[in-house]
């Protein structure tokens, strides 16, 4: 596959991406020639593979895949509306799958816990989210939602709206999650004077903040642990 100009036709049919998935397993494919099954069809000038690979070379490999937009890929030479919505698609459905969870609800025990439950749905964002797990008397899951989307600050992150959220559901106690988009999940001066302010609010209110988790790419921060709560 080392000519660039090679078409699928060109390709010897046992080598080809979907008969070697077939045979083999989809472990057994390189991330552009599963891309490349995703996008079916290549050009009358360049073939799947071809656009797949130019794809995870160019635009920050598969981590860009998951933070952009349908509109970024669709204006992306070779893709378009159609392929652009199978790739997203494609990259929803591995994220929901990630997420899934059988059985009882999870019981968060450590910051880990708190922080590997939201991490495949908060790694990858391009904008600050704000989500709160929400915990019965057990430190077991009641529901996790977002509360807020754009830069922290305290004008956007209001306690009322994450106790209000909280007092409907009767949690016993909160954690409160956000990204950091650049990938670093150490915590800014703001993220600190929030955190405070949620927890002194948690102990008016009787619902007590657990933690902030800060997520980065694959990694966090948990700010019950560095002693700021």
């Amino acid at each position: 596959m080392g000519n660039k100009n090679l078409l699928i036709k060109d390709i010897p049919l046992d080598d080809r991406p979907r008969e070697r998935l077939i045979k083999n397993g989809p472990e057994a494919l390189s991330d552009a020639e599963l891309l490349a099954i995703i996008l079916r069809t290549g050009t009358k000038s360049e073939s799947a593979i071809n656009i797949a690979n130019r794809l995870i070379s160019s635009y920050d490999g598969l981590k860009f895949l998951c933070s952009c937009s349908v509109q970024e890929l669709s204006s992306i030479k070779g893709i378009g509306s159609a392929k652009a919505a199978q790739i997203k698609a494609a990259v929803e459905l591995g994220r929901r799958l990630r997420s899934f969870r059988s059985g009882p609800a999870p019981r968060i025990g450590k910051p880990e816990d708190a922080a590997w439950l939201v991490m495949e749905d908060m790694r990858y964002l391009n904008k600050e989210h704000l989500k709160v797990i929400f915990l019965n008397t057990k430190n077991v899951v009641i529901d996790v939602k977002d509360i807020s989307i754009g830069s922290l600050n305290s004008s956007i992150v209001h306690p009322r709206e994450v106790y209000s959220e909280a007092i409907r559901k009767i949690s016993s106690s909160i954690i409160v999650c956000h990204n950091h988009p650049s990938g670093d999940p150490s915590p800014s001066q703001e993220d600190i004077s929030i955190t405070k302010r949620l927890w002194e609010v948690g102990k008016l209110v009787g619902i007590e903040l657990l933690d902030h988790i800060i997520i980065g790419d694959g990694n966090y921060i948990s700010l019950k642990e560095k002693g700021i709560i």
